[in-house]
C-alpha cells in the first residue's frame, strides 16, 4: 500500500500481513483451524504465507518496531520510533500463535510478536502521538495543517457564504 492521502494514519497501514484479532477471525479469513496456542512462545496474530518455502532456517524482516522491556516503542537517536530487524525461525514465521479467548491463560502476559512493516514511502514518517502511540505522518499534508486557512480555502468559504447570502 502506498502513502495515503491523509495527514496522519495508523501503523496498521504499514503491516506486511493481516492481523487476526481472535482465533475465530483467523478461521473465518483463512478457512483453517488455527494451531493450538503455545504458551511457551509469544502470542502472534499474523503469519507469513511464504516463510515455509524459504530455503533458510530463519526469516528476516527489515522493519519492526523496537520495544522497551515494558513493551513500549522506543525512540531512536532522531527521536522517531526506532525500527530494527526481526528474525524468526521459518516455521514460527509461517504460523500464528493466537491464544484462546478468556482470562488467566498462561503465556498471554508476554508481549505479542510485532508485525513487520513495509518500507516507508518518500514523504512518510513514523512519529509518536500523544501517549506514546506510534502513527504514520504524510509529511506534506501534515505540514499543511500548521498553516491554517490557505487563500484557496478563504475563497471557497467566501463563495459558500455568498451563495448562502451571509
Amino acid at each position: 500500500m502506498a502513502r495515503l492521502p491523509l495527514p496522519i494514519y495508523g501503523l496498521e497501514n504499514l503491516y506486511l500481513y493481516p492481523r487476526y484479532q481472535t482465533r475465530a477471525d483467523y478461521q473465518k479469513a483463512t478457512g483453517q483451524e488455527p494451531p493450538p496456542f503455545n504458551p511457551n512462545q509469544r502470542p502472534k496474530y499474523w503469519f507469513d504465507p511464504t516463510a515455509k518455502d524459504s530455503p533458510r532456517r530463519n526469516v528476516v524482516y527489515d522493519n519492526t518496531l523496537v520495544l522497551s522491556q515494558f513493551g513500549k516503542p522506543i525512540p531512536g537517536p532522531d527521536g522517531k520510533p526506532m525500527l530494527d530487524l526481526l528474525t524468526l525461525p521459518k516455521m514460527e514465521a509461517a504460523t500464528v500463535n493466537i491464544p484462546p479467548e478468556g482470562t488467566n491463560i498462561e503465556g498471554t502476559d508476554a508481549y505479542e510478536e510485532l508485525l513487520p512493516l513495509r518500507d516507508l514511502e518518500p514523504g512518510e514518517e513514523l512519529f509518536f502521538q500523544f501517549g506514546g502511540l506510534v502513527a504514520v505522518k504524510n509529511v506534506e499534508l501534515f505540514d499543511s495543517l500548521k498553516e491554517g486557512f490557505t487563500p484557496a480555502d478563504r475563497a471557497l468559504i467566501q463563495a459558500i457564504a455568498k451563495k448562502l447570502g451571509v
